[in-house]
């Protein structure tokens, strides 16, 4: 045993009793609230001060420096920790805790400067503050580089106006990373620059979207006349494309999507037991088809859980990891969670649409197939990860662009002269 492994274990045994001294073990047979009930404003205080305990103890942020309020530690007590945790009930904050622990503070590490990430970090650790992503708008999807939310320099500060979409958990949240455009006159991939945007400032309004499956996550977020200072920009001005870049990879290469399907995890160890508990429960086992569906859906949980491992240990060697590297784990999840939400669907056959009221569990079938195709969609579709594989791995010819290289303001003039070009 390496001293560092020996280190790490003694880190295990350590979280392990504070674990058990300080939070209930999961409850496995808890009822499951369903579709369309997602937390609430007074669930999420509750949430924050459990967030706080666990920061106290030195057991949030692992692997952030300590300069910023995290542990200092390596990717090998992280896992370790994650191990233990995984038995109990552990704070909760939502897809926008998820957003701002894995995504926006990697962000702030790789990009913030060195006052930002002592003054920012700690909070986002604590639970105090909660950050989502300011990214889709209603004309700028799959092309990131076309926003036209837009940034004006005011003296010493910035005054933002547009709309982004598809904000996940914007309603709960405190502060948005908001992609803007500062310069109409360059290419559409130089004029962008990022903001720390706080979502109760004047001239933010934010507007839950109803979901097919009942749910709020998603919002659309309007902003007008929002004044945010000149200290608040993260990055250079007009460098927001490369920073794009990295918070793009850490969404998709570690990042989960609230709400997807992802009982596959437990594939590696057990011939898909969820899928064999569903099949028990409609008395299909016996089936010929059931069983091959079954033996299928094994194949691909236990082809895309050791690709996602092999993948995100190939990931964490490097400072900052390659886009194209998490292109591959974002399109093996978008592929594998809609087949296995139909496979899903097949075994269970009627009961999928019609359950019982008192069944807790009746209806993740169909809430995981109206759920199957959010990876195929969220955070770049699965054609915009083939196009970074093809292009950036594979070496395949670039698709023609015909804005690459024009100012942004013409490209629109253009379009609004011709929508059909």
């Amino acid at each position: 045993m390496t001293a560092a492994h020996s280190a790490a274990e003694e880190f295990r045994a350590a979280a392990r009793a504070w674990l058990r001294a300080n939070l209930e073990p999961k409850d496995t047979t808890a009822a499951n609230p369903g579709p369309g009930h997602g937390l609430t404003a007074d669930a999420l205080e509750a949430q924050r001060a459990r967030q706080r305990r666990v920061f106290d103890a030195g057991y949030a942020g692992l692997t952030v420096p300590t300069a910023y309020g995290g542990a200092g530690l390596d990717a090998e007590h992280q896992r370790a920790f994650n191990e233990e945790a995984a038995a109990f009930d552990m704070p909760h904050l939502g897809i926008a805790g998820d957003v701002t622990t894995d995504v926006n503070v990697p962000v702030l590490l790789a990009h913030g400067t060195e006052d930002q990430k002592r003054r920012w970090i700690p909070p986002m650790l604590r639970g105090d503050e909660l950050w989502v992503q300011l990214l889709s708008e209603p004309d700028a999807g799959s092309d990131l580089a076309g926003v036209r939310t837009r940034a004006d320099r005011d003296g010493d500060h910035w005054v933002i106006n547009g709309a982004k979409t598809w904000t996940s958990g914007a309603s709960l949240a405190d502060y948005g990373l908001c992609l803007a455009r500062t310069d109409w006159e360059v290419p559409k991939q130089k004029g962008l620059t990022w903001f720390r945007v706080p979502l109760r400032a004047p001239g933010v309004e934010i507007r839950p979207i109803r979901e097919i499956n009942g749910s709020e996550e998603f919002c659309e977020t309007f902003l007008t006349d929002v004044v945010v200072p000149d200290d608040h920009i993260v990055g250079d001005p007009n460098d927001g494309w490369s920073i794009a870049g990295t918070l793009l990879t850490f969404e998709r290469g570690f990042a989960p999507i609230e709400g997807a399907p992802d009982r596959a995890r437990d594939s590696i160890r057990g011939f898909c037991p969820d899928l064999i508990a569903l099949s028990q429960a409609a008395d299909t086992l016996s089936d010929s088809h059931v069983r091959q569906l079954l033996a299928r859906a094994h194949v691909n949980d236990w082809m895309h859980r050791h690709l996602l491992h092999h993948l995100a240990t190939e990931v964490a060697r490097h400072e900052r990891p390659a886009l194209a590297a998490a292109a591959f784990i974002k399109l093996s999840r978008g592929i594998n969670d809609s087949q296995r939400a139909r496979t899903t669907m097949e075994i269970a056959g009627p009961s999928a649409i019609s359950w019982d009221p008192d069944d807790d569990a009746g209806h993740r079938p169909s809430t995981d197939y109206l759920n199957g195709r959010i990876y195929a969609i969220a955070g770049g579709s699965n054609q915009i990860q083939r196009n970074i594989i093809s292009e950036r791995i594979l070496g395949l010819p670039r698709e023609p662009a015909v804005d690459n290289n024009r100012p942004f303001s013409e490209v629109l003039r253009h379009v609004r002269q011709d929508p059909k070009r």
